[in-house]
């Protein structure tokens, strides 16, 4: 798919805050969404936040780049916070990839989101540096742990991975709301920390349940542990096997069930932020009701263990939950009814 008008308008200007408005869109539909929300500084940090955490995670799920390169191309991108040689190298470096054009778009011209990340307060630039730098370590000790495709061996591990890839994330978001919103004083912070790890990790287990084939065929990672798999008689190397679906599927089983436990903190978390704070509720509600519908789908399908096969909740489903939560997202009640609603079947009003 071709980059969009805007995307090579901006290049051709070199404007680093029309390239970083215009790219989001082009990595990722539903988080642009939440990005439009979120008021001035705060929108701005989350969005040069995202699109450095997907600079990270372009790297890690290149195809063909041998684990020493990856862990090199990582040390490069955290020093170019602060060092331009290292950008240099960096951007040199990043030209050998391969994969989704938008995402290789994005970092190539890292240059322009580390330009648009220096407008921001510098106590701003900490929260984000410090937590992509946690993410990218992670994923630099899971590259070199694991030189011919991550295989998670254990739940254990599975949580580690989780927490480098995902919970650092949760970690961040709620750093920045303390940052950058009146109604999240010091109290409230301590709350909100105590989920905020659970909630990000909550959408990362759904979207790796929801495409275990898809990661295992064109990324050639296995994140279901071995230990799982061996429990119900199969292996990762079988995981898609079709005289073993049921096996794979049994082997699914505790990971749902850490999703299902997940989500209702991460339910709680939601509830937990402020009515005060419009914006930041509606930011994340609808990835917390995308999570809930796809696992719901996810608990009665085995299409993620086929070849080929993920989950994908309907585009009418998505729109309805967009429209439905953004009028609900200020009533608890509302919160409550919906994510019940959510989690029986499939929400699709008559007129989306």
């Amino acid at each position: 798919m071709p980059l969009p008008a805007t995307v090579t308008d901006a290049l051709a200007r070199q404007d680093a805050a029309r390239f970083c408005e215009a790219i989001l869109p082009a990595v990722s539909r539903t988080f642009a969404l939440g990005i439009k929300v979120l008021p001035g500084d705060l929108g701005q940090a989350v969005l040069d936040a995202y699109l450095l955490c997907r600079i990270a995670d372009t790297v890690e799920d290149a195809p063909g780049i041998e684990p020493d390169v990856k862990a090199a191309l990582f040390d490069d991108f955290l020093a170019s916070f602060t060092d331009a040689a290292a950008l240099t190298r960096f951007t040199a470096g990043v030209e050998a990839l391969t994969g989704d054009l938008a995402h290789l778009t994005l970092t190539r011209n890292t240059s322009l989101v580390l330009e648009h990340f220096s407008r921001l307060p510098q106590r701003t630039q900490d929260v984000v540096r410090h937590w992509v730098a946690e993410m990218s370590v992670g994923m630099r000790k899971f590259v070199l742990l694991y030189p011919n495709g991550i295989r998670i061996q254990t739940v254990d591990e599975y949580k580690e991975y989780c927490y480098y890839v995902a919970g650092t994330v949760g970690y961040m978001l709620t750093d920045l709301w303390h940052e950058h919103s009146p109604s999240i004083g010091a109290q409230r912070y301590a709350i909100l920390r105590e989920r905020c790890r659970a909630f990000a990790e909550a959408l990362q287990t759904v979207n790796i349940l929801k495409d275990v084939a898809v990661d295992a065929e064109k990324e050639n990672s296995v994140y279901v542990p071995q230990e799982l798999l061996e429990a119900h008689g199969s292996t990762q190397s079988r995981i898609l096997a079709p005289e073993l679906l049921s096996k794979n599927r049994a082997a699914l089983s505790q990971l749902i069930q850490l999703a299902w436990h997940d989500l209702e903190e991460a339910r709680i978390y939601l509830l937990d932020i402020p009515r005060r704070a419009v914006s930041i509720r509606l930011f994340c509600i609808l990835p917390l009701l995308l999570a809930y519908a796809t696992l719901r789908d996810l608990v009665q399908s085995s299409a993620m263990l086929q070849p080929g096969g993920s989950v994908k909740i309907s585009r009418r489903e998505v729109k309805s939950l967009l429209l439905t939560g953004a009028m609900l997202a200020m009533s608890n009640s509302g919160v409550r009814w919906l994510v019940a609603r959510v989690r029986r079947r499939s929400f699709e009003l008559a007129f989306a």
